[in-house]
């Protein structure tokens, strides 16, 4: 499914906090495709605007043109439209595009009270673009300066009934639905305007529409770091209404996620610091289908894998110079092994959720079992028969992983089962691999040379490939926290097939 295509119209923030750039941060956070229109540049920071470079009015007109000629738009939110001339190409665009739906947040006066549009182009907000407008989302010097410009009385708000008056009365100037924002007037315990900080306790945010309110509580926040809250849930409120959100519902999800961002924020700049946007956003560290590369390249892997890939075992297999008594010891163990795999691969047939997941879980036993016999007519050649390898006693090496994966099955999920047995999958086939392509390896005479063509002919190829995409596709739907629990299986695991070597290893030295 595309992703929803909000268009903003408004000023840039050189500060990254409030303006286009909050705006773009709102909008990739809920999923959303993003497209703007510059009003105005500005340079400001944390502590304030020092300078205001407005767009002209026919650029402002070709930016909109272009996006929704081309891309299409699915809502429109403005910000800061800087004159009365912008305010009027944006209400014609509105019309000649048929834009259905929109989030006006009239940026209008500062946090420290200035006014920032000038008395002109607040008529013409009024008498040009609120009656095209979905949603109006002021704070209440705003929705103040709103009812003043168009001449309508209002009472100083005191209490909850006041501020209700006040939304309803700026709904009278046009727009369908009105968030009349309190983060300016915080009430007290008794849902009174409050005088002192200390009485500070709640803020109610007004949604007038459709003939009655819809009261909004959250918790006041003493926070500095309020710097674009205004743009960012108006942003917010824009992607919750593309997505099919009803008004209310888009309106409420849009309050607690800027509520999230002031409690998550960290203090940056030496003013109102910006909140933190992505507080529900969790990138993963690795793009689709690469979660396996990506666990490779890990510091905290790499070690433990380099010694398994190039444990000397594997070197001696390579240049010839493994004992033959060593070699047997590790086939039997193998042998063994690839009984418990086979067992594990149906436990995770048996914990998979989908007919997908199932058969491929399945196809993995029934590719073992070919494995199995191909190991079978390998311990041929060093006059191993099959009573010799189920006869044999498991090596404690063999027990221990063998043991570790079969308890990640019971106790984990299907994923975290895959990971467990991935280092034996992958491990052989990138060792192999390896060596197959390295010059160095001895060729004509080695008696090893068999096993590492067996590793890298296509049906191991393949099983590879089908274990790996079936992994890769589960490892995108993970949290981080996740992958790097998962991280700690894979690199336990790794540790256990590095022992296998080691059991190779110390065998012959003690028949030695």
């Amino acid at each position: 499914m595309p992703a929803k295509r909000i268009l903003v119209i408004a000023g840039s923030d050189s500060s990254g906090g409030a303006g286009l750039e909050a705006d773009q941060k709102v909008i990739a956070a809920h999923g959303c495709y993003a497209m703007t229109a510059t009003t105005a540049l500005t340079a400001q920071n944390t502590l304030g605007v020092q300078d205001i470079h407005e767009t002209p009015p026919p650029f402002l007109r070709k930016q909109i043109d272009a996006c929704i000629d081309d891309i299409g738009v699915d809502v429109v939110k403005t910000g800061m439209l800087a004159s009365a001339a912008a305010i009027d190409v944006v209400a014609e665009a509105f019309q000649r595009h048929q834009v259905r739906m929109s989030v006006v947040d009239p940026v209008m006066v500062s946090t420290s009270g200035s006014q920032l549009l000038p008395e002109e182009a607040v008529e013409t907000l009024i008498k040009t673009l609120l009656p095209l407008t979905t949603i109006l989302t002021p704070n209440l010097p705003e929705g103040k300066l709103l009812l003043k410009t168009a001449g309508i009385n209002f009472k100083e708000p005191e209490n909850v009934d006041d501020i209700v008056d006040l939304a309803k009365a700026i709904q009278g100037l046009g727009p369908k639905y009105v968030l009349l924002k309190g983060g300016h007037l915080p009430l007290t315990k008794g849902r009174l305007v409050s005088k002192e900080d200390a009485e500070k306790d709640m803020v109610l945010n007004v949604l007038y529409g459709d003939g009655k309110p819809i009261l909004m509580e959250t918790t006041y926040l003493r926070s500095k770091n309020t710097h674009g809250t205004g743009c960012s849930l108006a942003s917010a409120i824009a992607c919750n209404l593309a997505v099919g959100m009803d008004i209310s519902k888009a309106v409420d999800k849009a309050n607690k996620y800027v509520e999230a961002g002031i409690k998550t924020s960290s203090d940056m700049g030496k003013g109102n610091g910006p909140i933190n946007h992505f507080h529900s956003t969790y990138t993963l560290p690795f793009s689709l289908g690469g979660f396996i590369d990506y666990l490779l390249q890990r510091s905290d892997v790499q070690g433990p894998w380099e010694k398994y890939t190039k444990h000397e075992f594997v070197q001696r297999m390579a240049d010839g110079t493994l004992p033959v008594e060593n070699f047997k010891h590790y086939l039997i163990q193998d042998y063994l092994f690839l009984i418990h795999f086979a067992r594990a691969n149906a436990l995770a047939s048996y914990k998979s959720k989908s007919m997908e997941d199932i058969g491929r879980s399945a196809q993995q036993v029934l590719h073992l079992q070919e494995e199995i016999k191909l190991h079978i007519s390998f311990c041929q050649d060093y006059s191993l028969s099959v009573s010799d390898l189920e006869e044999h006693a498991e090596d404690q090496a063999c027990t221990a992983y063998t043991r570790y994966v079969l308890d990640i099955g019971q106790s984990e999920d299907w994923l975290a089962l895959q990971v467990a047995l991935l280092p034996c999958l992958i491990g052989y086939g990138f060792i192999a691999r390896r060596l197959y392509d390295d010059a160095r390896t001895v060729r004509h005479g080695n008696k090893y040379w068999k096993w590492i063509e067996t590793y890298v002919a296509d049906d191991y190829v393949q099983a590879m490939a089908n274990s790996s995409d079936l992994i890769e596709k589960h490892a995108v739907r993970q949290s981080v926290a996740r992958i790097d629990e998962l991280t700690k299986i894979f690199v336990h695991a790794t540790n256990m097939e590095r022992g296998f070597w080691d059991m190779g290893l110390k065998e012959g030295a003690a028949n030695g």
